[in-house]
């Protein structure tokens, strides 16, 4: 296959992606956040999880944490999550029309920034068909992408495309990416989030197909060092995981639980 094909796949999934995003905030799930901070010697010093329930509340998502370290928060802490819900939530249904939607126009403002830079990627990089592998039972085009030199991304946030390299995996039948891994070639910021990566960082994205309709992101993990804030330096590794995806129902109600 031709490179120009090669580059075809990947812009059809990037218009694939963001068919995506309304039907992904129709969903409940937990998501998990680990962090494992390393030493010197690459061994693990200091380790701690967060795992966060995600919920629509009046039309944008709702975070309420439910355990700490995989262990259930202890009950005084989750009548005081459950009494935050309560209060946002009446907070919300007492928004004037006006304010209403201006909540909403900031999530999805928050949404569309954090995908902006896929639009750009078809034109940032060089693509070569690397293969084929099948992942969780789903044949996909492996495509490595290469940062075109000189290449000058249109917006703030795609500043990060020409300093990393890449493997996609995209799904031969749907043209959904199912996986990325990248190396940072430099320095990067992402400023929205007020993080420093430093070069030599490894990253793999992951997204699964749920409930026959939604592809949804299952998976995020960062190695490497990082700067938080602009102060504190973490060399480590750091896992974010989304699980448990159920379709929202007007009368859904959070319980606290285990998380997987």
């Amino acid at each position: 296959m031709f490179a120009q094909d090669a580059r075809e796949i990947v812009r059809r999934s990037v218009e694939l992606d963001r068919k995506n995003l309304g039907l992904a905030r129709n969903y409940t799930y937990l998501e998990r956040q680990e962090t494992r901070i390393l030493d010197s010697s690459g061994a693990v010093k200091e380790k701690n999880s967060r795992t966060t329930d995600v919920i629509p509340l009046e039309g944008s998502p709702y975070r309420r944490l439910v355990a700490r370290d995989d262990k259930p928060l202890p009950a005084a802490e989750r009548r005081k999550e459950d009494e935050k819900q309560r209060m946002d939530s009446e907070v919300r249904r007492k928004e004037t029309p006006a304010q209403r939607q201006e909540r909403l126009a900031q999530w999805d403002r928050r949404q569309r920034r954090m995908h902006e830079p896929l639009s750009e990627v078809p034109n940032a990089f060089t693509f070569q068909l690397a293969g084929e592998e099948t992942i969780d039972g789903r044949e996909a085009y492996m495509i490595d992408a290469a940062p075109i030199p000189g290449y000058k991304p249109k917006r703030a946030s795609s500043a990060y495309l020409p300093h990393v390299k890449a493997r996609l995996w995209i799904d031969k039948r749907d043209y959904q990416w199912i996986k990325a891994e990248a190396e940072t070639l430099d320095t990067i910021w992402f400023a929205g989030f007020l993080v420093r990566v430093s070069k030599g960082t490894h990253i793999v994205i992951e997204q699964s197909y749920i409930n026959g309709e939604v592809w949804m992101l299952t998976r995020l993990s960062l190695r490497g060092s990082v700067r938080v804030a602009l102060v504190k330096v973490i060399h480590g590794t750091f896992d974010f995981t989304w699980s448990d995806f159920k379709k929202f129902q007007v009368d859904s109600r959070v319980v606290s639980a285990e998380p997987r």
